[in-house]
């Protein structure tokens, strides 16, 4: 075998010197991954624990929010000894009615937190009207009618999501799918699907509960009332699918009465 020439050797001594370079390289590189690595992972770890805190913050500043939310609702109607009761009852009527409808499940939570809120008007009304246990003149149903604008206006230019639905329950529970409502005499489809879904829950509560100028009605009575105003004063399907599911709602109302009344869901 020939003796290797000297270029033959620098050669082979430049491509191991190469090659340990390409070594060295590589290996660097895997300590600047592995380190990076290392940091993704902290990085990790420290976002994960950020989320976790912001959740919690999230959760306290939306169950303070809803607080406030019941609040106001029982400043509105806090003479009602049924008020309890009654914002508890109106909450789970109307978020089943929006749930069985096929709504989906942050409209029906919208709805179970704004539906309360439907009579916050009230607070602008005198007593002496409010509470009256008779017959209402003409004159002092007027006066109760400007509960809905009240409402409204107290209700208005909110960001919340929660907030704008109210305002518009507020405004239009009231009104009637054969446009013979107040305040503004909207008719079918033109009033908002949240205050046709609250107008019946509010009717069959108000029919099924004592009120200062009533007793409660059997409920047997109360569904005849309500299948009377399918198509008058109610949306035809809204009543329907309440009609067809009564028997949840009846579990509902024995649910809350027995528990006398609890703050809105969620709070």
């Amino acid at each position: 075998m020939g003796t290797l020439n000297y270029s033959t050797k620098d050669q082979l001594a430049k491509y191991a010197d190469d090659l340990a370079k390409v070594y060295r390289s590589e290996k660097e590189k895997r300590k600047g991954l592995e380190t990076a690595n290392q940091q993704l992972v902290k990085y990790a770890d420290d976002l994960n624990k950020t989320t976790l805190e912001l959740k919690a913050v999230f959760q306290e500043l939306q169950g303070s929010y809803l607080d406030t939310i019941h609040r106001l609702v029982l400043a509105a109607e806090y003479k009602d000894e049924d008020t309890g009761t009654h914002i508890a009852r109106m909450s789970r009527f109307s978020a089943l009615l929006a749930e069985k409808l096929g709504l989906p499940d942050k409209d029906v939570q919208n709805i179970r937190y704004a539906a309360p809120m439907h009579d916050v008007g009230k607070i602008g009304i005198p007593d002496s009207i409010l509470m009256k246990p008779g017959k209402l003149t003409d004159e002092e149903f007027e006066i109760i009618k400007t509960h809905t604008t009240i409402g409204a206006k107290i209700l208005a230019n909110s960001k919340s999501e929660i907030l704008q639905l109210a305002e518009k329950i507020a405004i239009s529970h009231h009104e009637k799918w054969n446009g013979k409502g107040y305040p503004k005499g909207l008719s079918g489809d033109d009033i908002p699907l949240a205050g046709r879904i609250v107008a019946l829950s509010d009717v069959f509560d108000a029919l099924t509960s004592k009120r200062p100028y009533k007793d409660a009605f059997p409920i047997a009575k109360a569904l005849d009332i309500i299948e009377k105003e399918h198509g008058q004063h109610f949306d035809p399907g809204v009543t329907d699918v309440f009609l067809d599911n009564v028997d949840e709602f009846l579990k509902i109302k024995d649910q809350v009465d027995a528990a006398g009344g609890v703050p809105l869901p969620g709070v």
